[in-house]
């Protein structure tokens, strides 16, 4: 009881003096803002680093609401957070923690899955601890409340509900199905894992899916840079998946992995194609064999390309989906097509922000995705059957394999893994630089490819030598054909490429 009274003559002497508990409040706000953003600078990218950070800030929104005694905290508290979190986080840099840009749809999307993401983790709890705060001093000076009691109440419930809601969202694990057999059990020597693995001096996480773990292991590298294909290959995955060990690579800064993006200064193209080799390692150690299968989509096959022209040994035959060969050379075809495109259908406020745009390549990677991702020509066309539009980005990021947080963040990877590696890519060229490979090459092409990939990837094709190759083109694709027609890539890898 004496304690008690303690503390209530304490908060009343705040309350009396408002601005020693406005102080106090400011204080343990501040220190709260600098620490979490000299440890977290691009907040949260974990889960334990979201339940860690919500439930510290929620108790110092509960201290601020104590020390001034208002509900006014509430909106205060947060907004002396975020001005000094962004000026703690100034050195990071990247499209979700630079400048905010809504002017257009991809600034927006980098807005929600950075800073958007931040203020749910971060500034919600503090503004709901405030509120707790603030009724819990008003009721320890014994301050009788208005009449509309019982608005503020429902308030505090709602909140509170809020609140654990979010914390039991957070906390949800990831995990992967079982492969089942016919009668619903678990497939008897069957492999369904969501593994980390210590690659490059970073804990990466692989998916890991396969009806028989003594079957093939196929490696699959997903395009960007920057993206995962964990979602997508759960979505379209389960054709491989009968005749291969299917190892879904989430590359440094994506995906699960997106945690793993500092330091940027070691992100490389040469670390990258490092990274792939020792994968490459670990699942001929795991799963005993002698080399695997690889397969590349996209920037993918740049991965690809270079990690078997390194290290052929390792590998029983390389798949190019979406085959690069000169990113450069590609990026400025496909300004040109664009640009041609816009002017042909009229389309003038899309060929005036190419124009204000111009041609690659681009400081600002941002301009990258308005000018070279937002041709229709290149999205509208007939998919196959078996087409899961779920397999797509976004949705194909909201998959049990992520938690919640590794879904936004693995979105935030996209923008960011990519404007870290982009410059990397404007020397490669394969017409110059991998005249052969020492292993056979099979090029599964889409009949709607842009023509600046394809023009380009069978031109290298024609001239490169290897042991054997084959390049197939897929009437229904476009610039992913194991996502527009799945079943029929599936069939090709067993009948084609396995049984060689």
């Amino acid at each position: 009881m004496t304690k008690q009274l303690h503390l209530r003559t304490k908060i009343r002497a705040l309350n009396d003096r408002p601005w020693p508990g406005k102080i106090g409040a400011a204080a343990v706000v501040v220190a709260a803002a600098v620490g979490i953003g000299l440890v977290m600078p691009r907040g949260p990218m974990t889960t334990s680093d979201s339940v860690v950070a919500f439930v510290l800030l929620a108790v110092v929104g509960v201290a601020a609401g104590i020390f001034t005694g208002t509900r006014w905290s509430a909106l205060f508290a947060p907004l002396l957070f975020a001005g000094v979190f962004e000026l703690v986080r100034l050195p990071a840099s990247g499209p979700t923690v630079d400048v905010i840009r809504l002017d257009t749809i991809y600034g927006v999307m980098a807005f929600v899955v950075g800073r958007g993401f931040d203020a749910v983790v971060l500034l919600l709890p503090l503004a709901f601890g405030a509120l707790w705060g603030a009724a819990l001093s008003r009721r320890l000076v014994g301050i009788v409340p208005g009449r509309r009691l019982w608005l503020r109440r429902t308030g505090h419930v709602l909140s509170g509900a809020v609140a654990i809601l979010l914390l039991v969202v957070l906390l949800r694990p990831a995990s992967t199905d079982p492969i089942l057999d016919a009668d619903g059990e678990i497939l008897e020597g069957s492999v369904a894992e969501l593994v980390t693995v210590p690659i490059g001096g970073h804990d990466q996480s692989i998916m890991l899916r396969g009806a028989d773990a003594d079957a093939p292991v196929l490696l699959f590298l997903e395009g960007g840079p920057g993206g995962t294909a964990t979602g997508s290959m759960r979505y379209v995955g389960e054709g491989l998946e009968q005749d291969f060990v299917v190892a879904t690579w989430d590359q440094r800064g994506t995906g699960a992995s997106a945690d793993t993006l500092e330091p940027t200064s070691t992100l490389t193209l040469d670390q990258m194609v490092a990274d792939t080799i020792e994968v490459t390692d670990y699942l001929r150690d795991r799963f005993d064999e002698q080399a695997v299968y690889l397969v590349g989509s996209s920037w993918g096959t740049t991965l690809g390309v270079l990690a078997v022209q390194q290290r052929p040994e390792l590998f029983h035959a390389y798949v190019g989906t979406g085959q690069m060969v000169n990113q450069l050379a590609t990026d400025k075809l496909m300004y040109a097509d664009s640009l041609a495109y816009a002017e042909r259908s009229g389309d003038d406020a899309f060929a005036d922000r190419l124009r204000e745009i111009g041609e690659p390549p681009y400081d600002d990677t941002l301009a990258y995705t308005q000018a070279l991702a937002a041709n229709p020509e290149w999205l509208d066309y007939p998919r196959g059957e078996d087409y899961e539009p779920r397999a797509e980005y976004p949705v194909s990021l909201f998959v049990d394999e992520f938690t919640f947080t590794e879904q936004f963040r693995a979105a935030a990877g996209i923008f960011e893994t990519f404007a870290v590696l982009y410059p990397y890519l404007q020397d490669v060229d394969f017409r110059v630089s991998v005249p052969r490979l020492e292993v056979p090459v099979y090029l599964v092409e889409g009949a709607h490819e842009a023509p600046g990939r394809s023009v380009l990837a069978v031109e290298w094709f024609e001239e490169l030598e290897a042991p054997s190759k084959q390049l197939v083109v897929f009437e229904d694709s476009g610039h992913t054909p194991q996502l527009d027609e799945p079943g029929r890539f599936a069939e090709y890898l067993r009948e084609v490429v396995l049984d060689k």
